[in-house]
């Protein structure tokens, strides 16, 4: 006997993920994008995505100002590849397709530790100049990129995550 999904209705916590997920799809645009294709994050760039970058880098992320290659790579993964997985995710949050449960945790296991651990141990623990000066305002911007992954490993921890509130 086959087992029925929730209906999404009944998954609030889906659509939260929904939620965060389709912002996560629009950062990546305006942030990963500007730092995967290297483009110089300067004041009087022409580019307004560059300029949004310039302002919040110049401010609160030294690291992602100075672009060193190995971000340009993680920054990259996350503009042109993630982002179709948080599509891919978003359709299944809402037709219950169970499948995406796999790819899932690799998509959370992968941001947790090629991103997280990297990026916030150098914001954190790095040298004076890549160091962020501001790390509450660090966190209030760059946490949830840690934090939903994880919430969505937890969610995803077993096989047919929809048949389940969480």
């Amino acid at each position: 006997m086959a087992v029925e999904n929730l209906p999404l209705r009944k998954r609030p916590f889906d659509i939260v993920f929904l939620v965060i997920f389709s912002l996560f799809i629009v950062t990546c645009i305006i942030s990963d994008s500007v730092e995967g294709l290297g483009l110089d994050q300067v004041a009087n760039s022409s580019n307004i995505l560059v300029q949004w970058n310039y302002t919040y880098s110049s401010n609160f992320d030294p690291l992602y100002q100075s672009h060193p290659l190995w971000l340009r790579f993680i920054s990259g993964t996350s503009a042109f590849i993630y982002v179709f997985f948080y599509i891919l995710l978003i359709i299944s949050i809402v037709k219950g397709f169970n499948w995406i449960q796999l790819y899932s945790v690799i998509y959370a296991t992968m941001i947790i530790a090629l991103t997280g651990i990297p990026i916030f141990g150098v914001e954190f623990f790095g040298p004076v100049g890549e160091r962020t000066p501001n790390p509450g305002v660090f966190l209030l911007y760059n946490g949830p990129y840690i934090l939903f992954p994880l919430l969505l490993l937890i969610r995803m921890r077993k096989p047919l995550p929809f048949t389940r509130k969480f």
